[in-house]
């Protein structure tokens, strides 16, 4: 038996046990370890935010700037990791929930209840605040967590759960119900990603490859997100002002979050004057682009776009540009090209729009807002785990509700089939 297979057998009895014991807690022991661990993140921030300059400097000059962005902790974002946790501490209670309840001709009275999954092991790659996500909304949701980073961050995911785990250790909880693989050896993931019946699910963070090697190798069931191949389609009714500014905040407010807006669409109506407009502020910003004939027939200074610039999630400051004749046209591109991530369409004809949010078939469709609010925090979750793009289980930010499953309560009264 292998060193990792021995470590992670390990974490995930200890795991188990915890689980269990978590499941059966109160709400408020929940909430309370919570805030505790919020109290812990903000204690040891010089800590964290030592070890996540050691994980910078480690970095090479390959990295481009987009990921060294999503690697960054600063004193603003450790705060927004602890007042998280406090935003989790005050959702309602996911378990034990009644989510349907009928009485059978015989008497006997069904209920359908929320209750926790068990263990989730957690894989992410370089935003170390997905631990603190994970851990917060797995503890409110009764899951133990096994948490498993990427060796660009490693140091700061390690301080973070040494954190988190000082803030559990004040309450009632058992602090194995926060744990972290001990390594970034590879060989840890190929372990968790068999270890069935001592993981329940499995939730990859990060890059194409690491997610489709989960979804490849898995004996465990996967709640996995594609890329954020996201577009923001203008329409010809769109107020130009409001389309600039949205586009400005869906493309540049973050370049490297999933939820960016990697492709515009724009219809050929408007494109002649307002395009270029678009254009020069994005340039302000930064941003550079790959655009298609039509679009280059208005701005010959775009560089031209290759087919696979269509199909590639930039994570950075690039932008794909791509002029259509209307919506049906917007949404073949989407179909051909989208990841099934986010959508977003800048309309003031209300049919038009409406058409849109029908037809596009995505985890998350907006309509006269930025495709960067595609975001747990965003969508009243308090945080979220991932954004799922599959259609079993769950769509969209994960949060609390989807790191659930239920069960069947049957009441009787001395019933028997005979």
């Amino acid at each position: 038996m292998s060193e990792p297979r021995e470590e992670l057998k390990s974490l995930t009895d200890k795991a188990r046990v915890a689980a269990q014991s978590l499941a059966r807690s109160d709400e408020k022991e929940r909430n309370a370890a919570l805030k505790a661990m919020a109290r812990a993140l903000r204690l040891n921030s010089i800590k964290i935010i030592e070890a996540n300059r050691k994980d910078l400097e480690a970095l090479s000059e390959e990295r481009t700037a987009s990921f060294r962005d999503r690697l960054t902790i600063t004193p603003e974002r450790l705060e927004q990791m602890a007042k998280g946790l406090e935003d989790i501490a005050l959702l309602s209670d996911p378990l034990n929930r009644i989510l349907a309840e009928w009485k059978q001709p015989n008497g006997l009275v069904f209920r359908r209840v929320s209750v926790s999954l068990g263990v989730i092991g957690m894989i992410y790659e370089s935003r170390p605040n997905v631990g603190a996500d994970a851990a917060g909304l797995c503890i409110k949701s009764g899951n133990a967590v096994i948490l498993r980073g990427g060796a660009e961050g490693i140091n700061s995911a390690q301080a973070i759960q040494t954190a988190l785990t000082q803030g559990i250790r004040e309450t009632n909880l058992d602090p194995a119900v926060i744990q972290m693989i001990p390594s970034a050896d590879r060989a840890f993931v190929g372990e968790m990603l068999l270890a069935s019946g001592g993981i329940d699910l499995i939730i990859p963070r990060g890059g194409k490859s690491l997610v489709e090697r989960v979804q490849r190798e898995a004996r465990v069931p996967v709640l996995a997100h594609a890329e954020g191949l996201n577009h923001t389609y203008i329409h010809k009714s769109a107020r130009p002002d409001m389309a600039r500014k949205v586009i400005l905040d869906a493309k540049m407010r973050r370049t490297g979050v999933c939820g960016a807006t990697e492709t515009l669409l724009i219809d050929a109506e408007i494109a002649p004057s307002l395009l270029p407009l678009i254009i020069e502020d994005l340039e302000q910003r930064g941003c550079t682009f790959r655009a298609d004939e039509r679009a280059r027939q208005i701005l010959p200074i775009l560089p031209k776009a290759s087919q696979k610039d269509f199909d590639t999630e930039w994570l950075d400051a690039i932008l794909s540009v791509v002029v259509v004749d209307n919506v049906e046209e917007a949404l073949r591109h989407i179909a051909v090209h989208g990841s099934g991530h986010t959508e977003a369409i800048i309309a003031e004809d209300e049919q038009i729009a409406d058409l849109f949010l029908k037809n596009t078939d995505s985890a998350v469709v907006l309509w006269n807002a930025s495709t960067q609010f595609c975001d747990g925090g965003e969508f009243g979750f308090g945080a979220e785990i991932g954004i799922a793009t599959g259609r079993m289980h769950a769509r969209g930010p994960v949060g609390l509700e989807q790191l659930t499953c239920y069960r069947y309560e049957v009441r009787g009264t001395g019933q028997v089939r005979g």
